[in-house]
């Protein structure tokens, strides 16, 4: 398998099937045209597979099939574009504001023939949020603090969506520190999971938010 290191053939295999010729377009992409524009670091080309295209596929395994799946923050299609190459069930929409990524994601996109599509834009901005919203996932990596990133989050959800935030070692301290301000912007249930044990070398941690229904039916009720 061609610029798969020997270590990681495994897993690549495990997570993406018969999709590897995807994933390796995606990796050269990003290893090339990536780099290039500026939106991955020189120093990040042999880290690519297991720190970025791997870490970001295998939350894979906590979105259910024919999930609509919307990455905000997107940049350089993290972790959107590795999840809609190992899950073609998946609708997946990338939002990103910044003009030079979005570039980036289209002429990726023109190349892969994925389910994806890319709306330029920050979660938090009404039309964003009107476009998108209604999604059954809300995926993240390498975005905002916790609460902070729920507030964009949440609302792009149905009622008892589900927000995963891809976050690094300190995900629990984060839990902890933001706990008592989730629920007052519709978080429910949160958990702390780490997927691709078994397969990848470091899972990756991820922070499970479910929107809760409960503060909307509140807030009508107050003002019935």
């Amino acid at each position: 398998m061609k610029h798969i290191p020997d270590h990681l053939q495994a897993a690549v295999t495990e997570i993406f099937g018969d999709r590897i010729d995807n994933a390796t377009k995606y990796h050269d992409y990003l290893a090339s045209e990536g780099v290039t524009r500026g939106v991955i670091g020189p120093r990040e080309t042999d880290r690519i597979w297991d720190r970025h295209i791997l870490n970001s596929a295998a939350i894979g395994e906590l979105i259910p099939e024919n999930s609509s799946v919307v990455d905000i923050g997107s940049g350089g299609g993290l972790p959107g574009i590795p999840l809609a190459i190992a899950r073609p069930d998946l609708q997946v929409t990338l939002v990103e504001p910044m003009l030079r990524r979005t570039q980036f994601l289209l002429d990726f996109l023109e190349t892969a023939e994925l389910n994806v599509v890319v709306v330029r834009g920050r979660a938090e901005q009404k039309e964003v949020v009107t476009e998108v919203g209604g999604a059954d996932i809300v995926t993240s990596r390498a975005v905002a603090p916790l609460l902070q990133l729920m507030r964009w989050s949440l609302p792009l959800l149905h009622d008892e969506g589900v927000a995963l935030a891809v976050k690094g070692e300190s995900a629990r301290e984060e839990v902890a520190r933001d706990m008592k301000g989730l629920p007052a912007i519709g978080a429910g249930e949160v958990d702390v999971l780490l997927c691709g044990q078994g397969v990848l070398e470091v899972p990756t941690t991820v922070v499970r938010v479910r929107k809760s229904g409960h503060r909307k039916r509140s807030l009508r009720r107050k003002g019935n």
